[in-house]
């Protein structure tokens, strides 16, 4: 008899993937849901790729693309991570997973509420423990990175990237008009300031400074104005682009031990 997951993330971006690298290492199976088209800017990083290339790997892990239920169960028997598109959840309902994780950081209330699965975990603005989510998950930097909130909610959203060698907001780069999204550059390049990156109906995106291009919305999409799509880092290493961040993996963590902390989720995980 195969063996269903035993979580359900929703999402597969940047720090989703931080989370479900830690959870598969430690030996759970997981599923990933995600949209048709995947608005992720940290590309190389993010699981939610493999919809647009079939399959992805990040720091030695694979995920594959599942075109249904049946073909995702042949990849976690192979020790991989499907990623299946369920923008609704509603495999949910196939899977019956123990525990769901949303992380896709829409920073909004959930669609699914606290009784989705017997566990659910939120990450980050939207979610208020005991009420949408059993747990809910900082994801603000700073001196409540990952704590794990039981009663309440993780901080407001800041509007504001990590600051990194004296940039912040200007590091990350947002459409300036509504239209198709057209690139220049590859993610992992590095570019100086002024450098053209990407184009959205004619408006150009330039380089604000010099720094290895981090992250960038995949080419064709459409987008709207201010709509993140890229992400320049000064730091100029080529070591970031393919490794997921600390922010992604202290995330993972927070989630292990709400996980962990559920007596009745320890037994039933480990028989």
């Amino acid at each position: 008899m195969k063996t269903m997951p035993e979580i359900l993330i929703r999402g597969g971006g940047d720090l989703a993937t931080g989370v479900a690298l830690r959870l598969h290492r430690v030996g759970f199976r997981i599923l990933i849901t995600e949209l048709p088209q995947p608005l992720v800017v940290r590309r190389t990083v993010a699981f939610a790729e493999a919809v647009y290339r079939g399959q992805h790997t990040v720091e030695g892990v694979t995920a594959c693309l599942a075109k249904d239920s049946d073909q995702a169960m042949q990849i976690l028997d192979a020790g991989q991570i499907p990623v299946l598109i369920d923008p609704g959840g509603e495999s949910r309902h196939y899977f019956t997973p123990l525990i769901i994780i949303d992380a896709r950081m829409t920073k909004r209330s959930p669609d699914l509420g606290i009784n989705a699965a017997p566990f659910t975990i939120g990450l980050g603005p939207g979610f208020v423990a005991g009420r949408n989510c059993h747990a809910a998950i900082e994801t603000n930097r700073g001196h409540f990175l990952a704590r794990v909130i039981w009663d309440g909610s993780p901080q407001a959203n800041t509007k504001l990237p990590e600051a990194v060698d004296q940039h912040q907001a200007d590091r990350v780069l947002r459409s300036p008009d509504k239209g198709l999204f057209q690139t220049f550059v590859e993610i992992g390049q590095h570019v100086e300031a002024g450098d053209l990156i990407a184009e959205v109906e004619g408006s150009r995106i330039l380089a604000p400074f010099a720094g290895r291009l981090r992250g960038l919305l995949h080419p064709g999409l459409p987008v709207h104005k201010g709509m993140k799509v890229g992400d320049v880092d000064p730091r100029d290493d080529d070591r970031f682009v393919v490794m997921v961040s600390e922010k992604a993996l202290a995330l993972g963590g927070g989630v292990l031990e709400a996980i962990l902390s559920q007596e009745n989720l320890r037994t039933n995980l480990w028989n």
